[in-house]
Parts: structure tokens; sequence; C-alpha cells
């Protein structure tokens, strides 16, 4: 995979969100001719499901940062909607007579608006998620998290490969996983962290999340 930036200690940044998205969208555009209709991984979604509710993830995040004056007792109250029950709720899907190509590209776009949001939102402000009022830090590591984990289940339907740089992990882990173990494979430790995988002496979580909120 490409060249990772900063160090493991560093701050989770708009940087790391564009990273992670140029990263899976290289690595899913090699499976454009697989069948997007497929399991995503261990989901009960697709392949075309898991990505819709990636990109949704990223424009969710950055509509939280996006008021002057985020609230901090809800979301911002978009419509999301399921096109099939067991499937996910959205606000943005793709228009599927654009292919995986068009997918890919609201996965793109949507991943712009997290990064610039990111990017100029004050490092004072706080917004509301279900894990912990969160600051522009915070969602930024949310949204590299998902893109990581998420493309990880992607790629496994679709039959290719995909290993993110080690440092894009430590730093999401450092972010937002604080009690994961720190002597273990950066990428196989997320995986872990987000049920996913196992670790030497350790069993596959049955249930997880991450901590969104700020030390203050």
């Amino acid at each position: 995979m490409a060249d990772d930036h900063g160090s493991a200690t560093s701050p989770v940044t708009a940087e790391d969100v564009q990273h992670a998205v140029r990263l899976a969208l290289a690595t899913l555009r090699g499976g454009l001719g697989g069948d997007w209709d497929a399991r995503a991984g261990t989901l009960e979604w697709t392949c075309w499901e898991t990505a819709e509710h990636l990109a949704d993830d990223l424009f969710a995040y950055a509509a939280q940062l996006g008021p002057e004056r985020p609230p901090l007792d809800r979301e911002i109250p978009f419509d999301w909607i399921a096109r099939r029950e067991g499937g996910p709720a959205n606000v943005t899907f793709a228009d599927r007579a654009a292919g995986p190509a068009g997918l890919l590209s609201v996965l793109e776009s949507c991943g712009a608006m997290l990064t610039a949001m990111v990017r100029t939102t004050p490092p004072d402000v706080r917004a509301y998620h279900g894990y912990g009022i969160s600051d522009a830090e915070g969602f930024a590591a949310m949204g590299t998290v998902e893109t990581l984990v998420h493309t990880h289940d992607i790629a496994t339907g679709l039959g290719v490969p995909w290993t993110p740089p080690a440092g894009l992990c430590a730093r999401a882990l450092a972010r937002l996983f604080p009690h994961a173990p720190a002597d273990t494979d950066r990428w196989a430790t997320l995986l872990w962290a987000t049920g996913r995988g196992e670790l030497p002496g350790r069993k596959r979580l049955e249930s997880w999340r991450w901590h969104g909120a700020v030390a203050e």
C-alpha cells in the first residue's frame, strides 16, 4: 500500500482522511468488474450497500461539523432511510445506473466533504456523536476508521487485497480506541477493535464501540 505520512502519535488530520479515502478508491477501482451485490465480508450488507454506507458516514460526519454552532444533543436531522429491510439507513445513495465507477465517485465526493470540513473547523468546535461529543480531529478519526474497515469489508467481498498503512491505523487507534493493545500489529489491532478479527490471546469481540469524546 502507498506510503504513510505522519508519526503514529500525531493527531488525526484532514490529510489522514484524504489519504485513507484515496487509498480506498485505488483499491476498490481494482474491483470494478467484480460482483458488487456480493456480501461484504462478515456484514449482512452487499459490497454496493457498504460503499454507500461508507460514503454516507463521511457525509454525515462533515454535516455534523457544518453548523456554526453544532447541536450537542442530537445529530443534524436528516431523514435517513433504508432501501430494504436489514440494509443500511442512509441519506446519500448512488444511482445504480452509474455503475460501480459512479458509486466510487460518490464515495470520493463525500470523502472530500469531510476532508474540507475537518481542515476548516476550528479546534474548539464540538459536535454530537452517539459515542461522545467530539471535535474535528475526532470526526477525522471516525471517518478514517470507517474508511479503513469498510474498505476491508468491500475488498473481502470483491476478492481484492487491502492492507492500509500502519501509521494511519495507529493514529486512529490512539484517538478512538485508547484501551486497545499497543504492542500488536496496528492493522490487525484495528480489525480486532472493530469486531473483525482476532489477536493472539484475545477472542474476537462480539460488540465494540469507539470513544469519540474529547479528553478536555
